[in-house]
C-alpha cells in the first residue's frame, strides 16, 4: 500500500520533518515487494528481487520545505510534503516494479504515467463525484441544507472505507499489506532502541498510531467537517460546483489535516491523541497484515540505508544476499561476502 500520506514522521508517510527538540523518526511506504523508507536526508527502497536477493537504491531527499520557504509555513507545509510524498512514492513504485518483476512484465515510465493519471482519474470520480451524485439524487428528500451536506460527506468517508475493505481481499493487495505491517514493525523495533534483527522486530505489532492510514482517515473526516459547514452557510449549490470546489479544495484540506497530525506527533501517550487515533488503528486492521521473515528482511534493509551510519553499523548479518545501488542505479561502494553482505551489483 502507497502510505505517502503526508503526516510528520509517519511510519508509511514522508519523514524528515523533524520538530524541534524531538528525535527524528522515519517513515516510508509498502511498495511492490519491498517497502520504501525516508530518513532525514535520505530515502531507500528495498525490494525482494525473484532471485531471493534483495536490491536496495539510495537517494539523497531534498524536500519543497528546504527549496522554498513558503513550504516551511504553517498550512503549506502540508501541501510540500503531499507533493513530496508523491514525487517519492512514485519514483518508489517504480523502482520497485522494475525489481520485483520479469522483464516482459515490467512498466514503463510512460505506463507509470498513464497509471497514475488513472489513479488520479479513479479518486475523483469515487470519491468525490460518485458521493456528491448519490447525494444529489437524494435532494429532494432532504430539505435541510446541514444534514444534506452532513450526508455527502458520511458517503464519501463511507466509500473510502468500504474501497479500503475490499482491496483488503485481493491477493496481490494483501502481500503489500504484509510488507506495510513488515515496515511498522521494523520502525517499532528501531524506536524502542533494539538490534534490528528478524527474531526482535517480529515482537512489536504491526499497527503504528502514526500510520498515513490514520491520516487518510483524518484527511476525509476532515473534509467532512469542513464541507458541511461551508456548504451550509451557502446553502446547497449545484452538483458540477460542489465537486469542482471539493477537487480545488483539497491541498486547503490536506494543509488543515496536517496540521492536526503535526499537533498529535510525539505526544502519542496522550489519551486525547490515543482517542483521536483509535479509529485509525482499526482501520489498518484492514491495510497491515503479519508478515514472513522475509518480509521484515526486506523491512530492516530499507530501514538500515536512511540510518546514521552508527546505527547501520549496529545491524547485523541478515541471511539474504543484498544487492546496493546510489542514486540513479549508480552501483554504491560494498564487498562481496557473507549473505547480507552489502554488494555493488
Amino acid at each position: 500500500m502507497s502510505d505517502s500520506a503526508p503526516a510528520p514522521a509517519a511510519p508509511d508517510a514522508p519523514a524528515g520533518d523533524a520538530i524541534p527538540g524531538q528525535p527524528v523518526l522515519y517513515g516510508g511506504q509498502a511498495v511492490l515487494e519491498g517497502v520504501m523508507m525516508r530518513g532525514q536526508r535520505s530515502w531507500a527502497v528495498a525490494v525482494r528481487r525473484p532471485s531471493e536477493e534483495i536490491y536496495v537504491e539510495e537517494h539523497d531527499l531534498r524536500p519543497l520545505g528546504a527549496r522554498h520557504k513558503l513550504f516551511r509555513l504553517p498550512f503549506f507545509r502540508g501541501m510540500g510534503v503531499l507533493a513530496d510524498s508523491m514525487v517519492i512514492g512514485v519514483r518508489a513504485l517504480s523502482i520497485s516494479g522494475n525489481q520485483a518483476l520479469e522483464e516482459e512484465d515490467q512498466m514503463s515510465d510512460k505506463g507509470m504515467t498513464w497509471s497514475l493519471v488513472i489513479g488520479a482519474l479513479f479518486f475523483s470520480v469515487v470519491f468525490i463525484l460518485l458521493p456528491a451524485a448519490g447525494t444529489n439524487f437524494l435532494s429532494k428528500h432532504i430539505p435541510d441544507n446541514l444534514l444534506f451536506n452532513l450526508l455527502e460527506g458520511l458517503a464519501r468517508l463511507g466509500f473510502f472505507l468500504g474501497y479500503i475493505a475490499l482491496i483488503s481481499l485481493l491477493r496481490d493487495i494483501r502481500r503489500v499489506f504484509e510488507y506495510h505491517g513488515a515496515e511498522h514493525m521494523a520502525i517499532h523495533c528501531h524506536e524502542a532502541k533494539l538490534p534490528l534483527t528478524v527474531e526482535n522486530v517480529r515482537r512489536f505489532p504491526t499497527l503504528h498510531v502514526r500510520c498515513g492510514t490514520n491520516f487518510l482517515l483524518i484527511l476525509f473526516m476532515t473534509m467532512l467537517v469542513v464541507f458541511t459547514i461551508a456548504f451550509s452557510i451557502f446553502g446547497r449549490p449545484p452538483l458540477l460546483i460542489r465537486v469542482t470546489a471539493h477537487l480545488l479544495a483539497v491541498p486547503v484540506i490536506v494543509g488543515i489535516a496536517y496540521e492536526g497530525i503535526r499537533l498529535g506527533a510525539g505526544r502519542e501517550r496522550s489519551k486525547l491523541v490515543q482517542a483521536i487515533m483509535r479509529p485509525g488503528l482499526w482501520l489498518q486492521m484492514l491495510t497491515t497484515k503479519p508478515p514472513v521473515d522475509g518480509q521484515i528482511e526486506v523491512a530492516v534493509r530499507a530501514l538500515e540505508h536512511v540510518l546514521p551510519e552508527a546505527d547501520r553499523a549496529r545491524i547485523p548479518v541478515l541471511p539474504s544476499r543484498v544487492v546496493v545501488r546510489g542514486a540513479g542505479g549508480e552501483p554504491a561502494a560494498g564487498t562481496v561476502g557473507a549473505p547480507g553482505d552489502p554488494v555493488a551489483g
